[in-house]
Order: C-alpha cells, then sequence, then structure tokens
C-alpha cells in the first residue's frame, strides 16, 4: 500500500528562538538542522523509496537532499507544501505578535482555521493546497514509501485533514517538532496514522535542542 512520510525540515534559526517563520522567509539550516538531515537520511536509507517531494523553500530542500543523492531521485518541488504565509508576523516572536497586532492574534489562536495571522494564510487554504499534492501523489504511486519534507503547520494540517480532526485545532491536537516523521499508511478504510513526530532517528543531543 501507499505510504507517506511527513518529514519536518531541520532546525533553522527561527525554529531554534521560536520566531514565526513561513513561506515568507527561507532560511537555510542550522549546522544542527543539517545534522538532523543527516541523522534522518542516514535511518532511512533502505526504505526503497518511490519518490520525494518537498517545500520549495531551502529548509525542506536542504533537508531531502542526501537522501535524494543516495537514491538518485530528482526532488519534486510543489508550492503546496510550502508553510503557512505568516504576513506581518513573520520574524517576529510570539510576545511581539501578541503586543503588535493583539486582535488578530486572539482570533488567530481561537480558529487558525478560519481566521488568518495578519496578511497571511488561513488553515483551510492550506489544508487545500496539501490536499491537492496528495492526490497527485496517490494518483502516480499505489504502493511504497513516499517521503514529503514540509513544515511545522503545514504537515499538522495536512494530518488533521486525512484523520478528519478539525483543521481549527491543528495547533493544539498534532505535535511536530523540528526533524521529526508522522507516518500515514493509505489502506482500504482510508488514511491510518502509524506514528506521529517520531524522532528516535535523531541521537539524545540533537533532540534536545531548544525551540520548536
Amino acid at each position: 500500500m501507499l505510504t507517506l512520510y511527513f518529514l519536518r525540515h531541520g532546525q533553522t534559526q527561527f525554529s531554534r528562538d521560536d520566531t514565526f517563520c513561513g513561506s515568507g522567509l527561507d532560511p537555510e539550516l542550522t549546522l544542527e538542522g543539517r545534522a538532523m538531515a543527516a541523522a534522518f537520511a542516514r535511518a532511512y536509507d533502505s526504505f526503497g523509496w518511490a519518490g520525494i517531494f518537498a517545500s520549495p523553500l531551502k529548509r525542506t530542500i536542504e533537508t531531502a537532499r542526501e537522501l535524494c543523492d543516495s537514491w538518485q531521485l530528482g526532488l519534486e518541488n510543489r508550492d503546496g507544501l510550502k508553510e503557512i504565509g505568516y504576513g506581518e508576523w513573520e520574524g517576529k516572536t510570539r510576545a511581539e505578535v501578541e503586543r503588535e497586532f493583539h486582535d488578530d492574534y486572539i482570533r488567530w489562536a481561537a480558529d487558525p482555521a478560519w481566521n488568518a495571522p495578519t496578511g497571511g494564510e488561513r488553515g483551510i487554504v492550506i489544508a487545500r493546497r496539501v490536499a491537492e499534492v496528495i492526490e497527485e501523489i496517490k494518483e502516480r504511486f499505489a504502493e511504497g514509501p513516499v517521503l514529503v519534507v514540509s513544515h511545522k503547520a503545514t504537515i499538522r494540517i495536512a494530518l488533521a485533514n486525512l484523520l478528519g480532526i478539525d483543521v481549527g485545532r491543528f495547533r493544539y491536537r498534532l505535535a511536530c517538532p523540528v526533524g521529526s516523521v508522522s507516518i500515514v499508511e493509505f489502506g482500504p478504510n482510508g488514511p491510518l496514522l502509524r506514528s506521529l513526530a517520531d524522532r528516535s532517528h535523531l541521537p539524545a543531543e540533537l533532540r534536545a535542542l531548544p525551540g520548536t
């Protein structure tokens, strides 16, 4: 059966410092983030990958590169896998956003499916664009593991949508730390979550790093 591995990219300076970083910013991985990507590639090198898809942002491309090179697979970039657009919140801390955009932040925190960050994207828009990529993968690959390298909010929204969880609850129901992988099988009864936010492939020192 088709199995999707949703991998969140490795650490960036923004995930380390817990600041908003969406599709409007394009940082590279930190040294630790590259180590996370390498650890995943080593642990999952023997999986017989049928395809590898990623957001076209630097942090996801860097995370996928080593595994693509090992398997001699071309990386397929899809805009639908980009992170949520945080608009005017990009690069700001949660405290700064709550102070400068208080009402918008309160509405977004209550229901991010239907309320967007100031100048940003609603969760339902992300759910729609990610679903289009997943449908493409399902049409092309009847079986075999397929890797999807994406971002914190995007992966959580994709999982919520697949599992029948209210997209407006994605921030409060599903974890997705840096370097983690969540596994979904597509069987006769629909998508089945096999693993959520697993980081057992990372050495202890990388799992213990601060940030989200």
